[in-house]
């Protein structure tokens, strides 16, 4: 899964099980250890010690967290007829449920049983709220520009060395020269310039005869897609050109992808691994 895909929400849903999963080696009750007694030598139970308590609330929790970051990466999995973000979903419930009940239940409730009650608090909020919340909704970290995690010596994706087809703040490939001509020089014939083309070493010939050359080739035709990049704001699913109602993958917030055809208001993207599929939901995009 890529950190750059996982959401603010997600961020506190994750922070939420390791604390939870913490509480659970710390001790379960307190004691007040009378005058005169050695107390030392006596160990205060925590969760580990009890097996109903450690699966009902804090193993419940943690598994219930990672089924629900799981089909965020992975939608569409499915657990006896529910997806597993609902799955995961009410297992948290169920662990906040039982947590509270059990510190009710406890006369001395020690740090262990405190701290599973409030991280399954927020674990609860992280997982029904954040689909919910705009700001739940944000990625986790900020999108890296196309450039960024591209290793150096290689070329971004889909363009070759040296050149930035498609790609942002990219120069385009260059136009390949005619058949027998050599850089700055005519068609067959070393150092002779083109025809429309001024002789070398002359700027001002040559800025009047680069602004005449579109009218010389006629108008470039209009309303022809040209292939760009782009970054989506959250989650999406990318279906097929098929038309099948289930997607073929999901596009994530921070990562480039290439739209290379549209459709009315859907784009043909291109994912990083080379599979093409529908963008229904274009609002709000990023373009590179």
């Amino acid at each position: 899964m890529n950190i750059r895909s996982l959401t603010r929400g997600d961020g506190v849903v994750i922070g939420a099980a390791v604390v939870l999963f913490i509480a659970s080696f710390l001790d379960f009750s307190s004691y007040d250890c009378p005058q005169g007694v050695d107390c030392s030598r006596y160990d205060s139970p925590n969760a580990w010690d009890s097996l109903g308590l450690l699966m009902s609330v804090f193993l419940a929790g943690v598994i219930g967290a990672a089924l629900v970051i799981v089909s965020r990466a992975m939608p569409g999995r499915k657990v006896v007829g529910l997806d597993l973000g609902q799955f995961g979903t009410a297992l948290t419930v169920f662990a906040l449920w039982t947590a509270f009940w059990t510190i009710l239940d406890v006369n001395n409730a020690g740090a262990g049983l405190i701290l599973g009650l409030l991280a399954a608090i927020v674990l609860v909020a992280g997982t029904v709220a954040g689909p919910l919340i705009p700001a739940f909704k944000a990625p986790l970290l900020s999108p890296a520009s196309p450039a960024q995690g591209v290793g150096a010596g290689q070329a971004p994706y889909g363009a070759g060395p040296g050149q930035g087809y498609g790609f942002p703040a990219g120069q385009q490939q260059q136009q390949q020269q005619p058949y027998g001509a050599q850089p700055s020089q005519g068609y067959g014939y070393p150092g002779a310039p083109q025809q429309g083309q001024p002789a070398q070493g002359d700027p001002a010939q040559a800025q009047q005869a680069q602004a005449q050359q579109p009218a010389q080739g006629g108008a470039a035709p209009t309303g022809e897609f040209t292939a760009f990049w782009f970054a989506v704001p959250v989650a999406r699913p990318l279906y097929g050109e098929d038309g099948s109602p289930n997607p073929i993958a999901e596009l994530a917030p921070g990562t480039w992808y290439l739209a290379v055809e549209q459709r009315g208001q859907s784009l043909i993207a291109q994912t990083q691994d080379g599979r093409r599929g529908v963008l229904q939901d274009t609002t709000g995009i990023q373009r590179g």
